[in-house]
């Protein structure tokens, strides 16, 4: 049986890479007690070797150069290790057990019996784990700047640790300015190492026992069980709670520490086996080197090796890039600079995009720019390292954009009359057409692992076209690429330039008869038959078409509210959570000059001259608001929800990007 089916954004498995035995691993050290353990373990294990530097910034273009092959850094420091020019990655995170997972909780701690709470830190003192960590810096600071407790305009005002210093009395923050008020509390060097005895969860935690700070921000897990009793959590609802109800009362859930090396499998594999292959060492303990959280975390239960395609940024997740942007954000509130980087997929959509900018030039207050990329996948991706900021997506890739920590902002509106009298938010039904559709790989793959429990849906369809799938899987053969005679490079790939992809490609590959069935929206057929659409489409008759219902029953085209696969949510652009205003605006500015009523009639947002739904559905009206508490989870909806979990349940459904951004929860929120 021949088959076509919309939007199958198949990942590749990570490759196993054989690790040469020959070779020792370079473990980056930043202080005498971490080198001393180091050197412990590279007795007991040959395979290992140390070297010390003085910070973990050192280490990392250490790193970077060769001279090391690894170290332990949290989340903060693995965003710089991310950066151009070391572009470092995550490879195996610490895992800290059942309550936490690859992740932990940023908290803040006080001792029992003070009387102030999270709304009154201005001028208290403050312990923190070191400048520019996670929930010692980024996370605290982060929040205290959008609860608009600390008053600062970006770094056009003045630096974000001056705006700090204001705020607090004095502090400990290791790695901050030496000389400043943030250095003031700290007993030693104020470096960011282990010769500060203030530095990290400990050091931060025995600055607030000594009485050095009056508040210590670290992770839920720094207070020892014996001394819990003497301290507790401030809770951003200003109320306090025991140190246990961490997961109550916290400002995030933060990644866990993760080992980084250069971009290279062979080497991520080599230092991952040596690893677990240790014997006779305890990697989780630091007794006896007078410190702690030596090498890795002490609250490390097991290491955990990271899918290969993993870098910082899918490994932080969106939510936790957006604090980090907050406290470097270059241009003050109020800015009146605007401008959108909107991202295309393939050359179709990156014309029409590049019509958008130049429309707009001089129109607004605000600036379009175009990026593209060759799939849904990259453009993500690219939004999440903020090379782009926005994309309208089907409902699956809202789900992976949700797993990545991205946001809904606007969704399409197909009914006119609701654009000025908003009720619920358009949707389609996903259908079977024999000689008949669906709305892509996802329904249909899903409601067959709920009849089949199987996941090889090559037992099921012999062979199909589900763009985006491996060149050489049977759900390519049926694909047509660009029409080129010979290397047609863009056969089965996601995007535009593949004329059997999106759902009108989905129908023309039923019509010309490289598929028995084709998976799509309801609103296809019509629109493509009894004399509506392209050229492929001359001469079919919507009444040669018929659904093929759940129960076995067929029933006519026009019967899709009674003979369907599932209702499926409208497509949606999607954002950085702290883009999203943002976004909102400019997009709500465009469409008044170019939507579908607008002021300016050079340019249509929601047609496509040079091809078929471009940037949006050409049949969309107008964009409408998804409200911002309103969840990615709750706009798919329980049914969408159900299929999609159901789908997952199968390794090869699940892209790599997902993969790398569902590893750990901590992009999600609680």
């Amino acid at each position: 049986m021949k088959l076509l089916i919309v939007s199958a954004l198949l990942g590749c498995l990570a490759t196993a890479y054989a690790a040469p035995a020959d070779r020792n691993v370079k473990w980056c050290v930043t202080s005498n007690q971490e080198l001393k353990k180091c050197n412990d373990l590279a007795a007991k294990a040959a395979q290992f070797s140390c070297v010390k530097k003085d910070d973990s910034f050192e280490c990392i273009k250490a790193i970077k150069g060769g001279e090391a092959d690894a170290i332990t850094l949290d989340g903060g420091d693995i965003y710089i290790a991310g950066l151009h020019p070391h572009n470092l990655q995550p490879i195996i995170a610490e895992d800290y057990g059942e309550d936490s997972d690859t992740c932990y909780y940023a908290v803040a701690v006080a001792k029992k019996g003070t009387d102030f709470g999270f709304n009154d830190l201005r001028g208290k003192k403050s312990c923190h784990t070191g400048f520019g960590k996670s929930a010692g810096w980024n996370i605290p600071i982060g929040t205290l700047v959008t609860e608009s407790q600390i008053k600062w305009d970006g770094i056009d005002d003045k630096p974000v640790e001056s705006a700090v210093s204001d705020f607090f009395n004095s502090s400990c923050a290791p790695g901050a300015p030496k000389g400043s008020k943030l250095c003031k509390l700290c007993k030693g060097d104020c470096s960011k190492s282990h010769s500060e005895p203030y530095y990290d969860y400990a050091g931060a935690f025995q600055c607030l026992k000594d009485g050095a700070g009056d508040v210590a921000f670290i992770k839920h897990l720094a207070v020892p069980a014996a001394e819990k009793a003497n301290y507790e959590l401030l809770c951003k609802d200003g109320t306090r709670a025991p140190i246990d109800s961490f997961k109550t009362c916290h400002f995030a859930r933060v990644p866990a520490h993760a080992v980084v090396s250069r971009k290279d499998p062979d080497l991520a594999n080599r230092i991952y086996n040596t690893l677990v292959a240790v014997k006779g060492f305890n990697l989780f303990s630091s007794d006896g080197y007078a410190a702690k959280n030596l090498m890795f975390k002490d609250s490390t239960k097991k290491l955990v090796q990271l899918p290969m395609t993993t870098d910082s940024f899918l490994y932080l997740g969106a939510e936790y890039m957006s604090t980090i942007r907050s406290l470097t954000r270059a241009q003050a509130t109020g800015s009146i600079s605007r401008s959108m980087k909107w991202c295309a997929v393939g050359h179709a959509e990156k014309t029409k995009c590049d019509a958008l900018t130049i429309n707009s030039e001089g129109n607004s207050g605000s600036m379009i720019e175009c990026q593209d990329a060759p799939t849904v996948e990259e453009c993500i991706k690219k939004i999440m390292r903020k090379e782009a900021d926005a994309i309208t997506v089907d409902g699956g890739q809202v789900y992976t954009a949700g797993k990545c920590g991205l946001v809904p902002v606007m969704v399409e509106q197909y009914d006119a009359a609701l654009c000025s009298t908003p009720g619920e938010d358009s949707s389609y039904y996903a259908v079977a057409v024999a000689k008949k559709g669906s709305g892509g790989w996802n329904i249909p793959m899903g409601l067959i692992y709920n009849k089949t429990n199987n996941c090889d849906f090559t037992k099921y369809f012999i062979k199909g076209c589900a763009p985006g799938s491996e060149k050489s899987s049977p759900f390519c053969a049926q694909c047509k690429g660009s029409g080129k005679a010979v290397g047609d490079e863009d056969k089965c790939k996601a995007n535009a330039d593949e004329q059997y992809y999106g759902y009108a490609g989905a129908f023309r590959c039923l019509v010309e008869n490289y598929g028995d069935v084709a998976f799509i929206k309801h609103t296809i057929v019509p629109e493509n038959s009894d004399g509506e659409g392209p050229t492929w489409a001359n001469g079919l008759r919507s009444t040669d078409f018929e659904l093929l219902c759940l129960d076995g029953t067929t029933q006519p085209i026009t019967n899709f509210r009674d003979c369907h696969l599932a209702k499926v949510p409208a497509h949606a652009v999607i954002t950085r959570p702290e883009k999203r205003d943002e976004v909102l605006s400019i997009l709500l500015e465009q469409q008044a000059m170019f939507g579908s009523s607008g002021r300016d009639p050079s340019f249509k947002m929601f047609q496509s001259e040079n091809g078929k739904n471009l940037l949006f559905k050409d049949n969309t009206k107008c964009l409408q608001e998804i409200p911002k508490a309103r969840k990615y989870q709750d706009f798919l909806g329980e049914e969408y929800m159900i299929v999609m979990q159901s789908l997952r349940k199968c390794s090869d459904s699940t892209s790599d990007l997902e993969n790398s951004c569902t590893f750990h929860s901590c992009q999600q929120k609680q």
